[in-house]
């Protein structure tokens, strides 16, 4: 994943607004603008601002379905960083844990010769 897309799904989800919009739509896959703007006292173009910017970041994929607009939840993207952050730290930490284990296990059988 490139820096600004990266980026650009931080800067998605750090509006409030934005967060309760992924709700929306992920639990209702292919819900129009209007189901998603009854959910907001916001007028319809601010929410249609809301969902350039999730688009943007590819967290919403639109598709056009007559004159209506159908979303989706995109969640690759978050997964994407989440594999990214938790992969170093996820190896980083397993090895120090089954260091941590080795040794217990050596020392317990030490501990056992000598009773």
């Amino acid at each position: 994943m490139k820096p600004a897309d990266m980026d650009a799904v931080f800067h998605a989800l750090a509006s409030s607004h934005r967060r309760k919009i992924l709700d929306i739509v992920k639990s209702m896959p292919g819900s129009s603008v209007n189901d998603v703007c009854k959910y907001f006292e916001m007028s319809r173009i601010a929410v249609m601002k809301h969902l350039k910017v999730l688009e943007a970041a590819n967290l919403v994929i639109s598709q056009k379905s007559g004159r209506a607009r159908e979303l989706y939840f995109n969640a690759v993207p978050i997964q994407l960083i989440y594999d990214r952050w938790t992969t170093e730290y996820s190896k980083f930490w397993a090895s120090h844990v089954t260091d941590i284990k080795f040794k217990a296990e050596a020392k317990r059988r030490a501990h056992e010769r000598d009773d």
